[in-house]
């Protein structure tokens, strides 16, 4: 594909982008309906599309959606062979919107892992987790001894990091349920469940399933997982996943989010996965950069703690609590624990990762720390 012709078929693509239809959701349907495209041209042009919203900052906003996409390229390559040839101070004017900075801490290093293009992961079932890096290549596991009381009893990372060229949803690893496309971050709120076989757990937003996959692969697929979402279409496309990866201890069900709960089960374990603003995968969906406002964040913030004083009482004593949104704004992280610990006196923290007396019972993964999402963890017992 010539260069005249990406910037083309990409700019189509990027004029159809709005806060309503993002990046991602168009150029899925653009590119699965170009069955004549290679895969290796479907990727150029999503790595243009995604690179025009990473330094849309930086861009002219009189001259055309192409003249944009060729500086945008040309600054990406740019910024690729030499970080340091953008200068901090025009990170912090131009990377993220200026509402951000009464959201969060932004650092340099923060806002240079944000204009890097995102890596891509993958979760391995445990019984696979050996012998797939080896059949599919290109895989690298992350060093998680930084991550206090986080144990991994020595046994092979069912977390990877995918560098190949290959369409990965084309293996038949993939097809037979061997593995997920699933964010490092992702994957760390399954170890903060740290679920047990033969336990009870209810999985309160669970979209399509990743985590619900996860929380049954960790759980030996012995015992039963509630899993919820208000979206029909969510839960339809859970209930193919899991049929793939041959998981069959879950129930779905839809639920709304309000008070009426759709069970009266009392459960070892609660996940709020909650809605958010999602400032934790801006490195992934750069143009959500500039279409999430500061009233998003507030009202997704009103939802967030009415989630959790609704599913409360749905905890045994003892049981385990877990907070977890891929977004880094106080008003969706901190504020909410604080807020929740303040009014349910019923709770008390506890460690995000094992049990250790000094692990923290909220836990921020930063971009730049795994080259993965950014995600806030929190975690409550409920007291006998």
């Amino acid at each position: 594909m010539s260069d005249s012709v990406l910037l083309n078929r990409a700019a189509l693509i990027i004029d159809q982008v709005s806060a309503e239809k993002p990046a991602d959701y168009v150029l899925r349907g653009e590119l699965g309906a170009a069955k004549h495209l290679l895969s290796s041209e479907k990727r150029d042009i999503a790595h243009a599309v995604f690179a025009y919203h990473r330094w849309f900052g930086w861009l002219d906003q009189s001259a055309s959606t192409q003249i944009r996409l060729a500086s945008a390229l040309d600054l990406q390559r740019k910024y690729d062979a030499d970080p340091a040839s953008i200068k901090p101070e025009s990170l912090t004017a131009r990377a993220v919107p200026d509402w951000l900075k009464t959201e969060m801490e932004i650092t340099p290093a923060y806002l240079r892992q944000l204009q890097r293009p995102s890596s891509l992961w993958i979760r391995v079932q445990r019984e696979f987790a050996a012998a797939l890096p080896r059949s599919l290549g290109h895989c690298t596991a992350p060093d998680l001894s930084v991550l206090p009381g986080l144990s991994t009893s020595g046994q092979p990372s069912t977390a990877l990091r995918y560098s190949g060229s290959t369409d990965l949803f084309k293996t038949s690893e993939f097809q037979k349920g061997v593995f997920e496309i699933q964010d490092l971050a992702s994957q760390l709120v399954g170890h903060a469940c740290a679920p047990q076989p033969g336990e009870t757990w209810w999985d309160t937003c669970a979209g399509e399933g990743g985590k619900t996959l996860h929380l049954a692969d960790l759980m030996a697929n012995k015992g039963l997982i509630w899993a919820s979402d208000r979206n029909t279409g969510r839960l339809a496309a859970l209930r193919k996943r899991a049929a793939r990866a041959q998981v069959f201890n879950y129930r779905a069900v839809t639920w709304n989010g309000g008070p009426f709960l759709p069970t009266k089960t009392k459960f070892d374990g609660i996940l709020v996965d909650a809605p958010c603003s999602g400032v934790g995968t801006w490195q992934r969906n750069p143009h959500a950069r500039w279409t999430t406002t500061p009233t998003d964040v507030k009202e997704l913030a009103e939802i967030q703690i009415q989630l959790l004083d609704n599913v409360a009482n749905s905890l045994k004593p003892g049981g385990r609590l877990i907070y977890a949104v891929c977004t880094l704004t106080k008003s969706e992280t901190t504020a909410i624990a604080d807020k929740f610990t303040a009014t349910h006196p019923g709770f008390e923290p506890a460690p995000v990762f094992g049990s250790l007396a000094t692990a923290d019972s909220r836990f921020f993964v930063w971009p730049q720390d795994f080259d993965a999402n950014g995600m806030f963890i929190a975690a409550w017992k409920r007291k006998a």
